[in-house]
C-alpha cells in the first residue's frame, strides 16, 4: 500500500498501451464505515495489474482508519489518497475525486478508465466480464444526465444560490447567483466511468476551473458538475447515459414493488455494478448475484436505447 504524496512515483515505467489487450480499470473507493462490506467488495474487484486508490474520510474513526490502513497493506498496488473532511452535499466530494483522478495519472499511464464507488457498492459481474465490456466499448463515457432546467426544475435553486461549505454542514445563508453564461446546467447521479483522456482533461484544462469557482458554492454538486461540464464540451459526443449501477433503492420497495421485479430488472439490463449492500440487504438479491457474477452481460444497443430514450422524452 502507498500513501499519499504530492506527485507519486509511477508504479510502472511508462509504456504505449497495446491496442489488443483488456482495458485497465483505475478504482476510486471512498469509504468512512462498515470495513467488511468494503473489504468483501473490494476482495471481488482486485487483481495485480489494476489500481485502487481509497479515500478515508477524515471523520472516519480512528479505529475504522487503522483497521482500513492495515488491511491494505497486503496489497501492492493499492494507495490511499490524503484524508478530507467530506460533506455530502458539499464541493469536497468533487475536489477529492479531482485529486484522485491526478493521483492516479501520476501513479501509471497504464490505466484506461476511471471509476468511482463507495465503500457499499459491490460488483454484479467479475472482473473479466467488466473489463470485456469496456473493451469492447472502449473512448465511451458512462454517467446519468438531464437537462436539469428542463427535467428537473425542482433542484435550480441548488446552482441559482449561494452557498458555503463550513466543517460540518452546508451554510444556509443563501443568495442569488446568475449561473454560468452560455452553459447548460445537467444533474444526474455522482457515479460515473470516465476514460482516461477524460480524467486528464478535468484535472488539466483552464476551462474547468471556472466550473470548479462555480460550483463551489453550490448545493450536492457531486450530481451535477461532472455532467455540466462534459456536456458542455465536445466529450459529450462519447458520452452514454447511463452509469451503469443498479441501486437498492428503499423507495423502490416501500411503493410495493416485491424483490423478484427487481432482479428481474437486473437481469433484463447490463449493469456493471449494485449500489448499496451490506447486512441488511435481502437474500435473494445477494443470492442473485452469487449465482449470476459469471453470467455474460444482456445484449443491449446503448445508442438504440439511449435514441428510444430521447424520443419518449421529447414526445
Amino acid at each position: 500500500m502507498q500513501t499519499y504524496s504530492p506527485i507519486p512515483q509511477p508504479l510502472f515505467k511508462p509504456t504505449e498501451i497495446p491496442p489488443s489487450r483488456h482495458i485497465r480499470i483505475a478504482y476510486f473507493i471512498m469509504v468512512h464505515h462498515k470495513p467488511n462490506v468494503f473489504k468483501a467488495m473490494f476482495e471481488k474487484i482486485y487483481t495485480r495489474d489494476q489500481f485502487y486508490l481509497i479515500h478515508i474520510d477524515r471523520k472516519a474513526s480512528a479505529k475504522f482508519t487503522e483497521e482500513i490502513q492495515l488491511y491494505l497493506l497486503q496489497f501492492p498496488n493499492a494507495y490511499l489518497l490524503e484524508s478530507m473532511n467530506i460533506l455530502p452535499g458539499g464541493f469536497s466530494v468533487i475536489q477529492a475525486e479531482l485529486n484522485a483522478m491526478e493521483y492516479l495519472l501520476n501513479v501509471s499511464r497504464e490505466w484506461d478508465y476511471f471509476i468511482n464507488l463507495s465503500g457499499e457498492d459491490y460488483p454484479l459481474r467479475s472482473q473479466d466480464i467488466i473489463r470485456h465490456f469496456l473493451t469492447s466499448n472502449k473512448g465511451r463515457n458512462y454517467l446519468f444526465y438531464y437537462d436539469q432546467k428542463f427535467y428537473r426544475p425542482d433542484t435550480m435553486q441548488r446552482i441559482q444560490n449561494h452557498f458555503t461549505e463550513l466543517t460540518h454542514k452546508i451554510s444556509s445563508m443563501l443568495y442569488k447567483t446568475e449561473f454560468m453564461e452560455g452553459v447548460t446546467p445537467y444533474i444526474g447521479e455522482k457515479w460515473f466511468i470516465l476514460t482516461r483522456e477524460t480524467c486528464t482533461f478535468l484535472t488539466n484544462n483552464k476551462r474547468v476551473m471556472d466550473f470548479e469557482d462555480y460550483y463551489l458554492h453550490t448545493l450536492l454538486p457531486a450530481e451535477s458538475f461532472f455532467q455540466t461540464v462534459l456536456m458542455n464540451t465536445d466529450f459529450k459526443d462519447i458520452i452514454v447515459n447511463d452509469d451503469k449501477r443498479a441501486s437498492i433503492e428503499k423507495t423502490f420497495f416501500r411503493c410495493g414493488h416485491p424483490t423478484e421485479d427487481f432482479l428481474t430488472s437486473l437481469t433484463a439490463g447490463n449493469h456493471l455494478f449494485i449500489r448499496k449492500i451490506n447486512g441488511k440487504t435481502d437474500e435473494n438479491i445477494l443470492h442473485y448475484i452469487q449465482t449470476h457474477y459469471h453470467t455474460p452481460l444482456a445484449e443491449i444497443n446503448e445508442i438504440e436505447r439511449e435514441l428510444k430514450r430521447n424520443n419518449r422524452d421529447n414526445n
